[in-house]
C-alpha cells in the first residue's frame, strides 16, 4: 500500500516537472535581457574602432605601416572569433544572436576604422609628421640659394623684398589645374628660378592669372613646402612649360604653398587631424549604440514571438 502511495506520488512529480519548462517558453513569455552581452557589444566594437582609428591615424602608422595595418588584421581576426563562437552556438541548440551581431559589428568596425583612419593619416597627419620633421630655413634669397642646398626644407622664410613673379606664373591642366608662379627678388632674371608658389585649381585658363594661397597679402614672405608626391609630377610640367613659354631655366624647382605664416598652416594639418579623430570616434559611438539598441528590441521580439 506505501509502495503504491509513493509511486503515485512520483508520477505526480514527474508531471509537474515537465509541465514546467515548457510553461516557460509558451507564447507571451519574454526571455530575460542578457545585459553582460549587451554591455559587450555596446563598447566592444566601438572600443575595436577606436584601436584601429588611433592606429591608422597617427604616429604608429607614420613609424611602422605594418604595425599600423597589423591592428587592422586583429580585428579581422577577431571578427572571426566571433563568427565561429556563433557558428558552435547554433550547433548546440542555442541561442547565437548577439555573437552574430558581434561579428557583424566588429567587421564594421574594423572596416570603417581601416578606411577613415588612413584618410586621415595621407591627409592631415602625414603632412604634418612630415614638416615637423625636416628642417626650416630663414632668410632665403631666391638670386643666391639654389633648389639643391634646401632639399631638406619644410618652412622657408624669404628675405624682405621677395615676391611672386605673376608674369611667368603657367598651368597645367589634368583633370585638375596644376598652376605655378616664381618666387624671385626684385625684377631681375635668375640664373635658375628653383623657388615656386604653387596651388590646384586656382590659376584661370590665361598663363598670368595666379591666384593661388596668399598671393595678394602683402606680408606672405613663407612657404610650407608641398609634400604631396602624387602631386608632384604635375607642378614639374607645368614648370617645364614655363621654361619653354619664357626661355628661363629651373634646375632643381622647389615647390612651396605661399603664405605669411607657415607655422600656423603646420598646426592647422594636427588640428584637422584630432577634430576628424573626434568626429569618427563620436560618430562610430552613436551608431553603435542605435544599432545595439535596435538589436535589442529585435531579438526581445523574436524571443517574444517563438
Amino acid at each position: 500500500m506505501s509502495a503504491s502511495r509513493y509511486s503515485s506520488f512520483g508520477q505526480g512529480l514527474s508531471a509537474a516537472d515537465q509541465a514546467a519548462p515548457q510553461a516557460a517558453f509558451l507564447p507571451g513569455k519574454r526571455k530575460r535581457l542578457n545585459v553582460i552581452a549587451i554591455l559587450i557589444n555596446g563598447l566592444g566594437p566601438w572600443l575595436l574602432f577606436c584601436a584601429i582609428f588611433v592606429a591608422m591615424s597617427f604616429q604608429l602608422h607614420y613609424m611602422s605601416a605594418v604595425l599600423a595595418w597589423s591592428s587592422v588584421v586583429a580585428g579581422l581576426l577577431l571578427t572571426v572569433v566571433a563568427g565561429v563562437l556563433a557558428h558552435r552556438t547554433r550547433q548546440r541548440d542555442q541561442n547565437p544572436m548577439w555573437y552574430t551581431f558581434a561579428c557583424i559589428a566588429c567587421f564594421f568596425a574594423t572596416v570603417l576604422a581601416a578606411v577613415l583612419g588612413d584618410m586621415n593619416f595621407w591627409h592631415n597627419m602625414q603632412p604634418y609628421y612630415d614638416i615637423e620633421n625636416i628642417n626650416s630655413y630663414p632668410s632665403v634669397d631666391p638670386a643666391r640659394e639654389k633648389g639643391q642646398q634646401l632639399m631638406d626644407a619644410g618652412r622657408v622664410y624669404f628675405e624682405d623684398g621677395v615676391g611672386l613673379d605673376l608674369s611667368k606664373a603657367m598651368a597645367f591642366r589634368n583633370l585638375d589645374r596644376y598652376c605655378v608662379a616664381p618666387i624671385v627678388n626684385g625684377q631681375e632674371p635668375l640664373a635658375s628660378y628653383d623657388f615656386w608658389a604653387v596651388g590646384v585649381n586656382c590659376c584661370g585658363g590665361t598663363t598670368a592669372d595666379f591666384r593661388c594661397g596668399e598671393f595678394n597679402n602683402p606680408k606672405a614672405r613663407s612657404g610650407l613646402r608641398l609634400m604631396r608626391d602624387d602631386q608632384r609630377p604635375f607642378f614639374r610640367l607645368a614648370v617645364q612649360q614655363a621654361e619653354s613659354a619664357y626661355n628661363i631655366k629651373s634646375t632643381h624647382p622647389l615647390f612651396f604653398y605661399w603664405m605669411q605664416d607657415p607655422v600656423a598652416a603646420v598646426m592647422q594639418y594636427r588640428n584637422d587631424g584630432f577634430k576628424y579623430a573626434l568626429l569618427a570616434i563620436t560618430a562610430h559611438f552613436a551608431f553603435n549604440t542605435l544599432a545595439v539598441v535596435g538589436a535589442v528590441f529585435a531579438f526581445s521580439k523574436l524571443s517574444h514571438e517563438f
